[in-house]
């Protein structure tokens, strides 16, 4: 079975780009089905709320039973204080198997990370090349798969994509996928340094094309037990622990947050940069 862990659906309520504008599925589908794919995990696009992204997606998600697999998009900052009631509506309701952040919406929070935790859920979090989070994730929270997308750069940061190797193949909770790299000698020495069992295929559509995506990992030659768990039995195993009901306490919730008093990045940067 070929899964693509990785696709957007749906509508955003932006008109900044494809990203949070439209994610329509209508050729992806004809690609995938060309190219041999026998499920999808989607993602919505971009959207300023999140419960109204969610519970659209869980819709198309419902219109192909046992053909997608739904993440919930979660917004670290705009969703504080819900993101337990989100995640809640999207596993026990909706039926989503994992939870999705974006560091181009906010940094990823021990909130969400608790949600996560507490049902077993993979997360899947663009690190937008902010590499460095890695290690904290996986030490913080060892227990809880994080799938670090795009061997951690989207932007095609090799940099990033290099420091990206060693945490990848050091910590047994942190994967990636293979959705837009464009270094394929990377994707060769994540697989030799940090294994099979640590990349999942992934495609980005249905902005980029799933058949090129998966021609990269067929391209890897490799056998056929470890390509089965990169194209669909990886992704499988980071489900199969999944709880529909949560076991720990959840995060209790909290005030929504000013955003006029959000700090992000390196204290101690910003504060020598002041006059």
């Amino acid at each position: 079975m070929i899964i693509d862990s990785h696709c957007h659906a749906g509508k955003g309520d932006g008109l900044t780009g494809p990203w949070d504008t439209d994610a329509s599925l209508d050729k992806y589908l004809r690609r995938a089905a060309r190219a041999g794919i026998d499920r999808t995990v989607l993602l919505t696009a971009f959207q300023s709320d999140y419960a109204v992204a969610n519970r659209q997606l869980a819709r198309i998600v419902a219109s192909r039973p046992g053909r997608f697999y739904g993440f919930a998009f979660v917004h670290p900052i705009h969703d504080r204080g819900r993101v337990a009631a989100l995640v809640r509506e999207a596993v026990e309701r909706l039926g989503f198997v994992g939870i999705k952040v974006h560091r181009h919406d906010a940094p990823i929070s021990r909130e969400v990370c608790e949600v996560a935790a507490a049902y077993g859920l993979p997360v899947n979090y663009d690190v937008m090349g902010e590499v460095s989070v890695v290690r904290l994730l996986a030490e913080e929270y060892p227990r809880l798969p994080f799938i670090i997308p795009h061997l951690g750069s989207f932007g095609d940061d090799w940099r990033a994509q290099v420091a990206f190797l060693d945490p990848l193949a050091r910590y047994p909770n942190i994967y990636t996928d293979t959705a837009g790299v464009r270094r394929f000698d990377l994707l060769v020495e994540a697989v030799r340094r940090a294994g099979p069992h640590k990349i999942l295929f992934g495609s980005d559509g249905p902005w980029l094309h799933p058949g090129l995506e998966l021609a990269k990992v067929r391209a890897l030659g490799l056998p056929p037990a470890d390509a089965a768990l990169v194209v669909g039995g990886n992704f499988l195993r980071l489900i199969a622990g999944i709880q529909t009901r949560p076991v720990r306490p959840l995060p209790r919730s909290k005030r929504p947050v000013d955003l006029a008093t959000v700090a992000s990045g390196d204290p101690w940067i910003s504060a020598e940069m002041d006059p």
